[in-house]
């Protein structure tokens, strides 16, 4: 009798707790349920086109280049373009001075060692004039031809050269001493000599400018004998001719 009425105790135990998981699981219908497209259709979004809406046809240039070939051809035609701008500017610069009218061919008169660097000129401030200045001073309009003093080979040729501006300096053995003469302020792109070049006396080398340190046309020149710097008027006056 007593364990009879322990199984009947148990038996109801299974019972209760069985039943609910039992109603759980039958609780919806296999034909009720919804996959998550259907469940998402009700709050799915919608995109209204205007009637008067109309495509656009693209065109070959209404788009940039994407591709690494189309990038490289565009990169070069923007150098090609501002390589012709630059050899514009150049050939703009180089027509305001071929425009000046010189015979390359010409020497400065004479027939001794030494020459006049520039002819017809207004001589200038002299060396020592108005603070440190280390030359003279000989102004004439720009454009001017200017030539080597004496043969010798040409050390510095530049087109910026510190406070000269334009300047060529050639170095010289004049009656056995070293000499060397400067030629300061020319005319840009005037230069008619490189450095390392040997020149004859009176050879044309450049034309009278105001680049640099300067505020008019004129040439700056200066003379060092045996390194030491000496007045180049009184060396001109004493040996050109």
């Amino acid at each position: 009798m007593r364990s009879l009425v322990i199984l009947t105790m148990v038996g109801g135990l299974v019972a209760t707790v069985a039943i609910p998981a039992y109603a759980a699981s039958t609780r919806m219908p296999i034909e009720d349920s919804q996959t998550l497209q259907q469940m998402s259709a009700v709050d799915a979004q919608s995109l209204v086109v205007a009637s008067d809406a109309s495509g656009t046809e693209l065109a070959r240039d209404s788009y940039s280049a994407t591709t690494e070939d189309e990038i490289n051809k565009k990169k070069a035609a923007e150098a090609a373009a501002a390589r012709a701008r630059a050899q514009a500017a150049a050939a703009a610069a180089s027509s305001s001075v071929s425009s000046v009218p010189v015979n390359i061919n010409l020497v400065s008169p004479g027939t001794g060692e030494v020459r006049w660097p520039i002819l017809n000129f207004t001589k200038g401030r002299g060396i020592g004039d108005s603070g440190y200045h280390q030359g003279v001073d000989l102004l004439a309009p720009g454009g001017t031809p200017l030539y080597a003093a004496a043969a010798g080979v040409v050390r510095i040729a530049q087109e910026a050269y510190g406070g000269y501006g334009v300047a060529v300096v050639i170095d010289h053995v004049i009656a056995g001493q070293r000499v060397s003469t400067l030629y300061g302020h020319m005319t840009y792109g005037s230069r008619q000599v490189v450095a390392g070049q040997s020149v004859e006396a009176g050879q044309l080398i450049g034309l009278v400018g105001s680049t640099g340190s300067s505020t008019a046309n004129h040439l700056h020149f200066e003379v060092r004998v045996n390194n030491g710097l000496v007045d180049p008027w009184a060396w001109l006056v004493a040996n050109a001719g």
